[in-house]
């Protein structure tokens, strides 16, 4: 496919034009005839192409209707389902059939990393394996362990859900345009359900929110609304510690005891 197209800065395009990375990350995706994948952002069919000829037929997601008319006018339906829109507000749960579970691919645009990522872990359920290039500082804080300045909402929230590992990075030199920043290849594989076990997801990201609000203030502080002293000693966590302290398991059980606490007046969140 041609590459006269003007990398538009409202999509944060950057294309993919390296054959030996392009080559490096389908061998990473590992994609096998008859697995039901989607592509997010197909752009100029860089990773697209070398999908179609592993997997006979693949879904893309792609907002721009440029590129959507080149790859109308280079592939046929047969090979590839094109769903024109925005990744943020589609329903990954409609490709989903005959029980086979979705994988997910795509080099993401940087400018909508985080939140596209907290979409597609709504569709965790239905997923077998999610891979993507992203910035890599993004990534390094998706992996981050606790501890580190790069544990923070965005780890404890994925990581309650996905099983991670950061597989290579990718260099601007890769692109065109080459973006300013390093790149880096993310797995993402769901955690069994039985491991994911929040009695309420929302309140749990409210807690993880609150705990990395002021990252330099105690739990004391950032989960007054959430816990008092006597919460703190019910769940075995020290008031003086700082939320990039806890693990994943110690939110989930902050949570669950909130949760399952009987109300008390002057709690937001009992």
């Amino acid at each position: 496919m041609s590459e006269q197209h003007q990398a538009r800065k409202r999509f944060g395009q950057n294309f993919l034009s390296d054959p030996n990375i392009i080559r490096k990350i389908i061998d990473a995706i590992r994609p096998a005839a008859g697995d039901r994948m989607v592509e997010i952002g197909p752009g100029l069919g860089a990773m697209t192409e070398p999908l179609m000829v592993r997997l006979g037929h693949l879904h893309v997601v792609e907002i721009d209707r440029d590129l959507i008319a080149r790859l109308k006018a280079a592939h046929p339906p047969a090979t590839l389902t094109i769903h024109e829109g925005d990744a943020l507000k589609f329903d990954f749960g409609s490709l989903v059939a005959d029980g086979a579970p979705l994988r997910v691919v795509g080099n993401l645009p940087y400018n909508i990393s985080t939140p596209i990522l907290f979409h597609l872990a709504d569709f965790a359920d239905r997923v077998k394996d999610m891979t993507f290039m992203l910035q890599k500082e993004v990534v390094m804080r998706m992996v981050g362990a606790p501890g580190t300045e790069e544990y923070g909402r965005l780890s404890v929230m994925l990581q309650y859900r996905f099983n991670m590992a950061r597989l290579f990075d990718v260099p601007p030199g890769a692109f065109r345009p080459a973006p300013k920043v390093m790149s880096s290849i993310v797995r993402l594989v769901p955690r069994p359900a039985s491991e994911c076990a929040a009695d309420d997801y929302a309140l749990l990201g409210k807690v993880v929110t609150a705990a990395f609000g002021q990252r330099r203030k105690t739990l004391r502080n950032t989960l007054r609304d959430y816990l008092d002293e006597a919460d703190f000693a019910a769940v075995g966590i020290d008031p003086g510690l700082r939320g990039e302290r806890l693990t994943v398991d110690d939110f989930v059980r902050i949570a669950n005891h909130v949760a399952r606490r009987p109300p008390a007046a002057g709690r937001s969140g009992g």
